[in-house]
C-alpha cells in the first residue's frame, strides 16, 4: 500500500460539470488516465490534465500554507459548492472536490476542516459559525434557512451571487482609486529624488555665475535645502506620526471609525460613489435574506453590517427598532433621510404588493450600475487631472533649474 501511494502524483484539471460551467483544481492520481476517469464519476469532463510540477507542489506545501484568506476565496469557494450541489454532488464530497483543489492552501485547509464537522453530524450553518472570521451572521442565517427548508442548493447560489456582486463593487471602487493613488505617490517619489539628488547638481553649476538667480529657482533650490537637512526628517516624521495614528484608530476606535465613514459620505464625488454603494449592498442584502424566509427584524440585524458604511450601518439598526415597534420598512427608512425617495417608494410598493424582495434586486442593480458608471466617468476625469499634477510638480522643477541657464544666454 505504501508503495502504491508513494507513486501518486498530482495533476491540475480544468474541465466542466453537467451544467456546463467551467471548474479547475488539484487532485493527486497514479495517472492521467485515473485522473479522468474519477473526474467523471463526480461529474466533471475533464479538458485539460497536466502534472503539477515541483516547484508547484513545493510552494504549495510551504510558502502558500500563509497565504491570507480573501473574501474572494469565500465568494469562490460559495460559487463552486453551489455548482457541485447542483450537479448532484452530495455535500460531503463536494466539500472534498472543491478544498482538495483550491489554489490557496490556507482556503483548502479550512475546507476540509469544516467538511470534518459535517461528517462529524453537524449541521453546515453551525459548522460555518465556528468560523466567524471568514463567514458573517448573513451567510449563516441563510444557510440555516436553507437547511431547515430543504433548499440548501438554492440558498448557496443566492449567497454565491450576493458574495459575487459585492466583491465586484468592491474591487471596481478600489480599482479607480489604485491607479491615482500610484501615479501620484510615484510623482511625490520623482520629486524627492529631484530635491535630493538631482538639484543640488545645478546649485553648485548656478555658484559659478556670478549672478543673482531668478526667484523661482532660488525657491526651488532653499527647498531642497530644506528637504536635504533637518526638513525632511520632519516631514519623514509627520507622515509617520498620521500613518500609525490613523492605523490605531482605525483598529481600536469605533468612533474614529465613525467619523471617517460620515466624512467619506462629504467628500465630493467619492462620497456619490460611497452613497450608492452602500444603497446596493444594502439593497441586495436584504432581498437575500427575505427571499430566503428570514423574518425581517432578524435580515435587518445582518443587513446592518452589510451595508460597508457605519453611517448607514446605524440607520438600519434604527430601522431595525423601528420595524420590531410595528412600523412599516418604508417609513421608518424615509425616517432616517439617507435613504432616496426613490428606494423609499420602491419599498413602498414592494411592500404593498407583496414583492418586497423582488423591488429590492431591482434597486441593487440600478445602484450598482450607477456605481459603474459613476467609477468610469471619475477614471475619465482622474487622468488629465493626474497629469496636470505631474507636470506642475516635475515640469515646475526642470523649468526653474533651467531659468538661469536661459537667462545667462540671453546676456551673452
Amino acid at each position: 500500500m505504501a508503495a502504491k501511494q508513494n507513486k501518486l502524483k498530482t495533476f491540475h484539471w480544468e474541465g466542466t460539470d453537467q451544467n456546463g460551467r467551467r471548474q479547475s483544481g488539484d487532485m493527486k492520481a497514479q495517472s492521467q488516465s485515473s485522473l479522468r476517469s474519477t473526474l467523471r464519476q463526480q461529474g466533471i469532463a475533464a479538458q485539460k490534465i497536466r502534472p503539477k510540477s515541483g516547484l508547484e507542489q513545493m510552494m504549495q506545501g510551504s510558502g502558500g500554507r500563509r497565504k491570507k484568506i480573501t473574501p474572494g476565496d469565500i465568494a469562490m469557494f460559495m460559487r463552486q459548492l453551489t455548482t457541485m450541489m447542483q450537479a448532484g454532488v452530495p455535500l460531503v464530497q463536494a466539500f472534498d472536490i472543491v478544498g482538495r483543489g483550491h489554489d490557496n492552501p490556507s482556503m483548502s485547509e479550512l475546507i476540509l476542516d469544516i467538511k470534518g464537522d459535517v461528517e462529524a453530524g453537524i449541521g453546515l450553518a453551525d459548522a460555518l459559525r465556528k468560523h466567524p472570521l471568514y463567514f458573517d451572521d448573513l451567510i449563516c442565517n441563510l444557510v440555516e434557512a436553507g437547511e431547515q427548508g430543504g433548499v440548501l442548493d438554492t440558498l448557496l447560489d443566492k449567497i454565491a451571487t450576493y458574495k459575487e456582486k459585492t466583491e465586484a463593487i468592491k474591487k471596481k471602487i478600489k480599482g479607480a482609486l489604485f491607479y491615482p493613488v500610484f501615479v501620484l505617490l510615484a510623482a511625490f517619489g520623482i520629486t524627492a529624488f529631484l530635491l535630493i539628488f538631482v538639484i543640488p547638481v545645478f546649485e553648485e553649476l548656478f555658484q559659478g555665475f556670478g549672478a543673482d538667480l531668478p526667484a523661482f529657482t532660488q525657491a526651488v533650490i532653499d527647498l531642497s535645502e530644506f528637504v536635504r537637512g533637518t526638513g525632511g526628517l520632519m516631514i519623514v516624521g509627520i507622515i509617520a506620526a498620521i500613518v500609525v495614528t490613523f492605523t490605531a484608530g482605525k483598529k481600536r476606535s469605533r468612533k474614529f471609525n465613525y467619523f471617517l465613514d460620515r466624512m467619506m459620505l462629504k467628500v465630493p464625488v467619492f462620497g456619490d460613489v460611497v452613497r450608492k454603494s452602500a444603497m446596493a449592498r444594502f439593497s441586495r442584502t436584504l432581498a437575500t435574506m427575505f427571499a430566503a424566509g428570514v423574518p425581517l427584524v432578524d435580515a435587518l440585524d445582518s443587513v446592518a453590517g452589510a451595508t460597508g458604511n457605519r453611517v448607514y450601518g446605524n440607520a438600519v439598526q434604527g430601522i431595525r427598532q423601528e420595524v420590531a415597534s410595528g412600523q412599516s420598512l418604508n417609513q421608518s427608512t424615509e425616517q432616517t433621510h439617507l435613504f432616496p425617495h426613490m428606494v423609499v417608494q420602491m419599498i413602498a410598493i414592494g411592500e404593498e404588493a407583496g414583492s418586497l424582495d423582488t423591488m429590492l434586486l431591482k434597486v441593487a442593480d440600478f445602484y450598482e450600475e450607477e456605481v459603474d458608471n459613476t467609477i468610469g466617468a471619475i477614471s475619465s476625469l482622474l487622468q488629465p487631472m493626474i497629469m496636470i499634477i505631474l507636470g506642475v510638480l516635475i515640469g515646475g522643477l526642470v523649468i526653474a533649474m533651467y531659468l538661469p541657464i536661459f537667462k545667462l544666454a540671453a546676456t551673452i
